[in-house]
């Protein structure tokens, strides 16, 4: 195959990829190809360039459609919700993945430090993890931590004294739940922490779709404005994560801040936002980011709530 054959394959995948991604078909195989609409758009813009240079009308029109369709959905990310209420009292939370493997202890502690949030709620904690940063406790004396040998413990840490904190083991799998109950003024907030499993294959898949479904209906029945964190292991352009939001009316706190990448960290360009912040109507976001790394395949995200 000549060279420009094979820029004409990859114009078709990603005219492909891009189109059948963005229907809602749900199939385990073919949302897995979702998560790359960043990939898609900077693809498609190259190698429209490359075919307008080279004056094929068809693959040119046809990768114009591409980085349109795809980049009006990563544009949204970058557009703030209109009429989104704040008050007058603030809650900046750091939500990190730091990787059960990982021990760069040190690293985590520097970050926390560094931005001084109020609560800190990790994902993928082990014995190892706990003992690792003990010293947390320190400046967080408030603490609930469920720790597991594989990916999927989880634990919290706050300045602000619980109201309650529970885990729940979340079905199909039984992984844990975190979710704690807060006073911030006269207003009561809970926050929820949840992994679902990676969605490789038909029955991780189902499991992952099952994890998700089990905290919307948890979401759904609470009386308390509602703070989701977690690596849901699906992106935003996910069909399941867009049920999500639709189903439990919470948004991403990402929205307005842009697309936010956060996994996998070894892959730069191959980046997608997997983990996620989301709230409550009338909670405002006065700040979303990514941090630096902490030694995970995953960025911490530190979001800044106004209630």
């Amino acid at each position: 195959m000549s060279f420009v054959g094979l820029l004409q394959a990859a114009a078709a995948l990603t005219v492909i990829f891009s189109v059948i991604t963005a229907l809602n078909i749900r199939h385990h195989s073919i949302e897995l190809f979702s998560h790359f609409r960043l990939q898609y758009f900077v693809v498609s813009v190259l190698l429209l360039l490359v075919f307008a240079a080279l004056q094929n009308p068809q693959f040119s029109l046809a990768l114009l459609i591409a980085a349109i369709l795809n980049g009006v959905l990563i544009v949204d990310w970058y557009r703030p919700l209109k009429g989104e209420s704040s008050g007058d009292q603030n809650l900046k939370l750091m939500h990190a993945n730091v990787l059960a493997r990982n021990h760069q202890y040190q690293r985590l502690l520097d970050l926390v430090t560094e931005e001084d949030p109020d609560m800190v709620f990790l994902q993928e904690i082990n014995h190892d993890w706990l003992a690792g940063i003990t010293s947390l406790k320190s400046e967080y004396p408030h603490f609930y931590t469920e720790p597991r040998a594989g990916n999927f413990g989880i634990a919290v840490y706050s300045k602000l004294p619980f109201d309650s904190v529970l885990h729940v083991d979340s079905p199909p799998l039984n992984y844990p739940t975190i979710a704690a109950t807060v006073s911030i003024g006269e207003k009561q907030l809970t926050l929820v922490s949840s992994h679902p499993t990676i969605p490789l294959g038909k029955k991780q898949h189902a499991a992952r779709n099952e994890q998700l479904d089990s905290l919307a209906k948890w979401i759904q029945g609470a009386d308390a404005p509602v703070v989701l964190l977690g690596d849901f292991n699906a992106s935003v352009w996910d069909p399941r994560y867009r049920n999500l939001e639709r189903s439990t009316g919470l948004h991403n706190a990402r929205r307005g801040f842009g697309v936010l990448a956060t996994w996998p960290t070894y892959m730069p360009f191959a980046m997608i936002p997997i983990d996620h912040v989301l709230v409550s109507e009338g909670i405002g976001v006065l700040n979303a980011k990514t941090s630096k790394s902490i030694g995970s395949d995953h960025l911490p995200l530190i979001v800044t709530l106004s209630l």
